[in-house]
């Protein structure tokens, strides 16, 4: 936890803006002074930094701690501050960190109020799922008001009381709504203070939003599973530079447009507009798409000034006065914002910010593609390229992807706070520390996610053609996915099964209702434990492995019946099931048993065998004593255990247990042997986790356009 009292997040704001001005997508500007210091803290490693997460002693009940680097110096906590809550009782936003936090500040008083708490409403139902907490401010207004605005909302999450406004101006907030961001240790993510009047749906668009910066699932707004869900191009009118009357976008319907948002003093602007207009020029006239800019700043000297200087005479630029056309096209994030619109008006492709080392090339792929031309194939030679790149050409393959849970792998470890634990991000990126690859320093938010080149190589077949080994004539890609679903993160992987969950053709030929339910929320824990054995009960395991049994039988797994028996629910079978051990299979707790009854009291718990499976092949006088029951020390808490724990602390019974996962396995915690090697557990680091280099990111578009007015 790092809170301070000396902080101001009005500062944070303007230290956002400033990245934003300068392609925030990229984070400082390498001839910044904030790069140098990142570059002498790269050369100068910290002790702190990359340390070993050890195990944790089990007797103690405590997780191990991981060491982590320093922070980087644009990164900004958020100053403590404590109240009174809505309900009277007394606050400290201290007591909300250590998961990721959304601060929602609002004056009751005002629309835009209205339409972000609608927006903060929809998202604070997925907060338990999705391990993020929600904290209201209500300043500016009496009490009573901002009860009564927090009871119409149905807000169910606590609210300080800042009807003085006390705490908004310790931060410095003077939007009448803000939304801000924070990760689990309190350091600034993201920031929200414009909320548009007249837009057809500014709730909607607030909660996009707010989804996108959480990294949640997107609303459903078209046909749930749908494989092409480009969406429509809004049209709308505005006012054009050096030309009299509005420009109307619909009035170029039927022809490929290439539409970009810039900010005039933007460098990465400069390069994506210098770019686009060298690259239309060199098409054919006839196919040539058009291309309008669009000013986010209202000063139209300022912009003609831009113009001569860099040489963009004749790109048509038009200037959004009231911010209404962005906020239509969902541009909060930052400059450039670049979309490209096909004959048919719909958006295929958009590029936020601009890398110099990948989007010139990637948007010449796109742009020949909307206007029929023959599409260069321009991976990167040196690195890994990204599936969008793959995406221009495997157009069917790339919207298949967006189905499998390959799509969204490293949202999973940004819900668990693991996007710093070097096993965990190996798994869920692309080329994680190769050559041009995902790296804890760059960070690159396109190679994020299992990708297509965590499956087929870099590059692809065009440029790893032997990357996935053959049995004959056929790719064998089981090996490949067994690289990250190996025994220690995926238990009783069965390629056979997986395969159709990720297979493009097998995606495709769902139905929309299928294809939306491979991504739903209702799917189960699979049953990992071996069905081919007995269940023997704990008494069997307890001459081989004295200290495992001893812990085990001063645990609450051991009298897991009893628990039943104090609310009268001994004889529940529904409850049995997770209480007992093997209930209804070979050897287990029989399915009509009684939790009481003593014939069975050796089943009558959460023995040994419902976490490392039935032990009737392991306990035989000649069985193979390796292999034949599930060894859980060398396997990973968050995704192996949990696929056995998970199966009953589920969230209708034990709502959150994911998220705490490490804490609750090490209270059971017994081991003493490696697993697979019949040796005594080695004290060797499991894993390691650094501190990544993170500029500020994420300031509103409304403040910037505010702060560019000013001057």
């Amino acid at each position: 936890m790092h809170l301070k009292t000396n902080s101001s997040l009005a500062a944070v704001l303007a230290t956002g803006i400033l990245f934003i001005a300068a392609g925030c997508q990229e984070g400082p500007d390498p001839s910044a002074s904030l790069t140098d210091a990142s570059e002498s803290r790269a050369a100068e490693p910290s002790n702190e930094a990359a340390q070993p997460l050890g195990r944790a002693d089990a007797s103690s009940n405590v997780v191990a701690e991981v060491a982590k680097a320093k922070r980087h110096p644009s990164e900004r906590p958020l100053p403590a501050f404590s109240g009174v809550g809505l309900d009277g009782r007394g606050l400290s936003i201290s007591s909300f960190i250590g998961k990721r936090l959304v601060l929602f500040f609002y004056n009751p008083d005002t629309v835009e109020a209205g339409f972000a708490g609608d927006a903060i409403a929809e998202v604070a139902k997925l907060r338990q799922k999705n391990n993020f907490n929600i904290v209201g401010v209500a300043m500016g207004a009496s009490h009573p008001k901002a009860a009564r605005f927090a009871n119409e909302k149905l807000f169910d999450f606590q609210i300080f009381d800042d009807s003085g406004a006390a705490i908004a101006g310790k931060l410095g907030v003077r939007s009448p709504a803000a939304i801000f961001g924070f990760d689990e240790e309190g350091y600034f993510e993201f920031g929200m203070g414009y909320f548009t009047k007249d837009a057809p749906d500014p709730a909607g668009i607030a909660e996009d939003q707010l989804r996108e910066y959480l990294r949640l699932p997107k609303r459903v707004t078209g046909t749930a599973g749908q494989l092409d869900p480009r969406p429509t191009a809004p049209t709308f009118s505005a006012n054009q530079l050096d030309i009299e009357g509005d420009f109307d976008l619909a009035s170029i319907a039927g022809k490929p447009t290439v539409l970009i948002f810039f900010l005039h003093t933007c460098p990465h602007c400069h390069a994506a507009l210098e770019f686009l207009k060298e690259q239309l020029a060199k098409l054919p006239e006839a196919q040539r798409p058009e291309l309008v800019a669009v000013s986010a700043a209202n000063r139209p000297s300022a912009v003609r000034e831009m113009v001569e200087q860099r040489g963009l005479e004749g790109i048509r630029i038009v200037f959004d006065r009231t911010g209404d056309i962005m906020e239509t096209y969902g541009v909060f994030a930052g400059f450039p914002d670049v979309f490209l619109i096909d004959k048919a008006g719909k958006i295929v492709h958009r590029t936020q910010g601009w890398r110099k080392d990948r989007d010139p090339a990637l948007n010449r792929m796109m742009i020949t593609k909307i206007v029929g031309a023959k599409i260069p194939m321009l991976l990167n030679p040196k690195g890994y390229t990204g599936s969008d790149v793959c995406s221009v050409c495997h157009e069917l393959e790339a919207q298949s992807y967006e189905f499998t849970r390959h799509a969204t792998a490293y949202n999973t470890i940004v819900t668990h706070n693991e996007t710093r634990n070097e096993e965990c991000v190996s798994c869920h990126v692309v080329g994680f520390n190769q050559p041009g690859g995902y790296s804890f320093n760059e960070s690159p938010t396109h190679l994020e996610n299992v990708g297509c080149e965590s499956c087929h190589g870099r590059g692809g077949p065009h440029l790893s053609p032997d990357f996935v080994p053959k049995d004959g004539a056929v790719k064998n890609y089981e090996s490949v996915c067994q690289t990250c679903h190996n025994p220690t993160h995926s238990i009783s992987f069965d390629y056979a099964t997986f395969r159709p969950k990720i297979s493009h053709v097998a995606i495709a030929q769902l139905s929309n209702e299928k294809r939306a339910a491979l991504l739903g929320d209702d799917a189960k824990p699979r049953d990992v434990l071996p069905k081919n054995a007995d269940y023997v009960g704990s008494t069997a395991c307890q001459s081989c492995h004295p200290s495992e049994f001893k812990t085990w039988s001063e645990s609450p797994h051991n009298r897991a019946v009893e628990t039943l028996a104090a609310k009268g629910k001994q004889d529940d079978a529904t409850c049995l099931k997770c209480h007992t051990t093997g209930m209804g299979r070979r050897g287990g707790f029989p399915e009509n048993g009684k939790g009481e009854d003593p014939a069975h009291t050796d089943l009558a718990s959460v023995g040994c065998e419902s976490c490392h499976g039935p032990g009737g092949n392991h306990i035989a006088p000649s069985a193979k004593k390796l292999g034949t029951i599930v060894s859980l020390a060398d396997k990973c808490d968050s995704c192996a255990i949990l696929q056995i724990c998970g199966s009953c602390h589920d969230d209708a019974n034990d709502p959150g247990f994911e998220f705490r996962v490490e804490e609750r396995i090490e209270r059971q915690r017994h081991g003493t042997i490696e697993a697979g090697t019949g040796k005594p557990l080695s004290d060797k680091p499991t894993a390691q986790r650094y501190e990544p280099v993170r500029p500020v990111e994420g300031a509103v578009a409304h403040v910037l356009r505010t702060l560019d007015s000013e001057g």
